[in-house]
C-alpha cells in the first residue's frame, strides 16, 4: 500500500482549495467558499469548500470527501490513480508499491491502459499492412479523408481474421481474461474470438493522451455500423468526448457537438478542430459538465433527419441544465456535417456556424414542421407544444420575451398565450411539489438507500449512528472515552456500512487525528461522499464536545437494544411511506 506518509505530502501540496478551483468557480463566504456543484446541475451554488478541513461537500447532491474523492469523481480515476493525477500535479514521483493482497481483482486501469496502446499500434499497422489493410484503406480513400487526418487521429484496421488480436495480445503477456475485461475479445462455448473484427479502428484518446477505447465502423451493410468499446476500468462512455483532446486547445470559445466519428474528422481535416462527439450513446449531463470546463457555448451539428433532431432537442436541454448555451446548425442539402462538407466545402458551413440558431428558432422550427398552422385544430396542438416549452424556461425575462416573439409568430394575444403559460407552470410546480415531499419521507425512512441499505431496517438507530461517527471523524480522540463503562465498539453500530466505518476508523486513527482521504481506498466513492456527510452535518453544529458524544453515543446503544422488530422492517417502513403519500395527495386535492 502507499504510504500514509506519502498521501500526506501530497495533500499538503495539492491544497483542495487550489484544486477544485481549476475545475469550479468558487467564492468566499466566511472562511469557506462556495460554488456551482460541478457533479449536478444547479443554478443556486450549494456546493461547498471547506480549507480547514481539506474537504468539500454539496447541499444539494450529497457529493463529499477531500481532494482525492474530487478528482476520483470529476476525472473518472480510481484511488490510485488519482493519487498519480495529484502527484504528477505537485510534482511528486510516486514509488511504485507493492499492493500484496490488497490489489483489486482483475486488471486495472494501468494495466488496460497498457494493452489500449499496444492495440492501438497494432490497428495502425494493420491498417497499412499491404496484405491485410486493403480494405480499410479503400474505405477512408471513399470517405475523402486526408492522410493528414488519417494519421492524427490514428486510425486502424482490425483483420478479418476472427483470432489475430487475441494472439497478438496474448504473445505480448496479456491474459485472456486481461484481453476480455478491455474488450478486445467475447467469449462464447468456443473459447475466445476477437470481438473487432473486419473494421475501421477510431482510437478514443482522453485528455492525457492515453487511448482509453476504440470505435470500429463496418465496412459493408451488416449490423451493427459502429461497434464501441463497452465500459472498462479505463473507459466510461457516459464520461468521455471524441477528439476532446484536440478540442480543448482551441480558442473559437464554443465547441461543435457532432453525432459520429468521420463527422468529427471531417470538421477538423476541414480546419474546425473545436468538433467533438458523444461516444455510442445518447448526449449525458456528466459529458455536458466535461464541456463546461472548457467552453461557454456549443453548437450542435447532428444529422438533419427526424431521430438527429430529436436528438439535439434533448442535447439542448442537457446543455442548459448545465449552463451551457446551446445553438442548433440549420444544414439543409446534407444529412450530416461530413456530407455538407464534402458537397459545399468548409466557407459554406463557416456561414452555417455564423447563422446557428439558438433554441427558441430552433424548437419553433420544430413546431412548425410537424403541424399544419393552416389547420385550426393543429394550429392549437402547435401552440399547446409552444406554451409548454415557455413553461419550461427558468429566467423570467427570457420567458417573457420568448412569450412576446411566439405570440407574434402565431398571431395571437401576448396575454392569452402568457395566461397558459403561468397555468402550466402552476401545474408543474404542483407536481414537483408532489416528487419532492414523496422524496423527503423516503429520504427520512431510508428506503431505497443504495449507499447504507441498511438504513431502513432502523431508521432512528441508523441516524443516531450517523450523528456517532460524525462527531469521531472529527474528534477519533473520543474513541478513547467509555460512557457506560466501554468505549464505542463495532457491536454498538446497526448497519453493515457503520460498522465499516466504525472499524477503519478505530484502526487507522492516530490520537486526535484521522486522515480522511485514507477512506478512499477501502470505500466506495459514494461511502466515503456519505461519510463527508456526516462530518459536515455535525461540523455544521455547535455541540460536538465530549459530553454530547457520551450521550448520542449511549443513545444509540439504546436505540439498538429496544428496537422493535415488527415496527422497523422495511415492510412497516414503506407501509408508513404509504400512508404518508396518501395523506399527502388527499391534501393536494383539497
Amino acid at each position: 500500500m502507499i504510504p500514509s506518509s506519502v498521501i500526506d505530502d501530497i495533500k499538503f501540496r495539492c491544497d483542495i482549495e487550489s484544486v477544485v478551483s481549476s475545475y469550479v468557480t468558487l467564492k468566499r463566504t466566511g472562511v469557506n467558499l462556495k460554488g456551482l456543484c460541478p457533479f449536478h446541475s444547479e443554478k443556486t451554488p450549494s456546493f461547498t469548500v471547506y480549507p480547514g478541513t481539506q474537504s468539500y461537500y454539496c447541499f444539494g447532491c450529497g457529493a463529499a470527501g477531500d481532494v482525492i474523492t474530487f478528482v476520483m469523481k470529476e476525472e473518472n480515476l480510481d484511488y490510485r490513480n488519482a493519487l498519480e493525477f495529484l502527484a504528477r500535479r505537485a510534482g511528486i514521483a510516486l514509488p511504485d508499491f507493492d499492493d500484496g493482497d490488497l490489489r483489486p481483482k482483475g486488471p486495472g486501469r494501468t494495466r488496460i491502459l497498457q494493452m489500449n496502446l499496444e492495440a492501438a499500434k497494432y490497428y495502425r499497422q494493420m491498417l497499412w499492412d499491404e496484405r491485410i489493410g486493403g480494405p480499410g484503406r479503400q474505405y477512408l480513400t471513399e470517405r475523402k479523408l486526408s492522410m493528414a487526418a488519417v494519421k492524427r487521429f490514428g486510425l486502424g484496421y482490425s483483420p478479418r481474421d476472427g483470432g489475430s488480436m487475441l494472439r497478438h495480445l496474448k504473445d505480448l503477456g496479456f491474459s485472456e481474461e486481461e484481453i476480455q475485461t478491455g474488450y478486445f475479445a467475447g467469449k462464447n462455448d468456443r473459447g475466445y474470438y476477437d470481438y473487432f473484427r473486419g473494421r475501421v479502428m477510431f482510437p478514443i484518446i482522453d485528455v492525457q493522451g492515453n487511448v482509453i477505447a476504440f470505435g470500429g465502423r463496418v465496412l459493408d451493410d451488416s449490423k451493427p455500423k459502429y461497434l464501441n468499446t463497452s465500459d472498462t476500468p479505463a473507459f466510461r462512455k457516459t464520461k468521455n468526448l471524441f477528439a476532446l483532446n484536440y478540442a480543448r486547445n482551441t480558442d473559437a470559445g464554443y465547441f461543435i457537438l457532432c453525432e459520429g466519428y468521420m463527422d468529427v474528422i471531417t470538421l477538423h481535416d476541414a480546419g474546425f478542430g473545436m468538433a467533438v462527439a458523444s461516444l455510442g450513446t445518447a448526449f449525458t449531463e456528466e459529458q455536458a459538465r466535461i464541456i463546461k470546463k472548457y467552453v461557454p457555448k456549443v453548437i450542435l451539428s447532428y444529422d438533419s433527419d427526424e431521430a438527429g433532431q430529436k436528438a439535439a432537442n434533448r442535447a439542448i436541454g442537457i446543455l442548459e441544465k448545465v449552463g451551457v448555451e446551446p445553438k442548433v446548425l440549420r444544414m439543409s442539402g446534407a444529412k450530416d456535417p461530413d456530407e455538407f462538407i464534402k458537397k459545399f466545402g468548409p466557407d459554406r458551413f463557416r456561414s452555417l456556424i455564423e447563422g446557428s440558431a439558438g433554441k427558441f428558432e430552433f424548437m419553433m422550427d420544430g413546431v412548425k414542421a410537424r403541424h399544419n398552422l393552416e389547420d385550426p385544430a393543429d394550429r392549437v396542438r402547435a401552440l399547446e407544444e409552444v406554451s409548454s416549452y415557455l413553461a419550461g424556461i427558468w429566467s423570467n425575462v427570457e420567458r417573457d420575451i420568448d412569450t412576446d416573439r411566439a405570440a407574434k409568430a402565431f398571431s395571437v394575444d401576448p396575454k392569452s398565450l402568457a395566461a397558459d403559460v403561468a397555468s402550466k407552470r402552476k401545474k408543474n410546480a404542483r407536481e414537483a411539489g408532489k416528487k419532492r415531499a414523496g422524496e423527503l419521507i423516503r429520504i427520512t425512512a431510508g428506503t431505497g438507500d443504495r449507499v447504507n441499505p441498511d438504513f431502513a431496517r432502523a431508521p432512528r438507530a441508523a441516524r443516531l449512528e450517523e450523528a456517532v461517527l460524525g462527531m469521531l471523524l472529527l474528534h477519533p480522540d473520543y474513541l478513547t472515552r467509555d460512557p457506560g463503562g466501554r468505549p464505542a465498539s463495532e457491536e454498538d453500530f446497526v448497519t453493515s456500512l457503520g460498522r465499516r466505518l466504525f472499524c477503519f476508523l478505530r484502526d487507522n486513527a492516530v490520537g486526535s487525528a484521522f486522515q480522511f482521504g485514507l477512506l478512499n481506498g477501502e470505500f466506495t466513492p459514494d461511502e466515503v461522499a456519505r461519510a463527508a456527510r456526516m462530518q459536515t452535518e455535525r461540523s455544521e453544529l455547535s455541540v460536538n464536545d465530549g459530553k454530547s458524544y457520551d450521550t448520542y453515543l449511549l443513545a444509540l446503544r439504546d436505540e439498538a437494544s429496544r428496537q422493535s422488530p415488527e415496527e422497523d422492517t422495511l415492510e412497516a417502513v414503506l407501509a408508513r411511506k404509504r400512508a404518508a403519500d396518501a395523506k399527502s395527495d388527499y391534501h393536494t386535492e383539497e
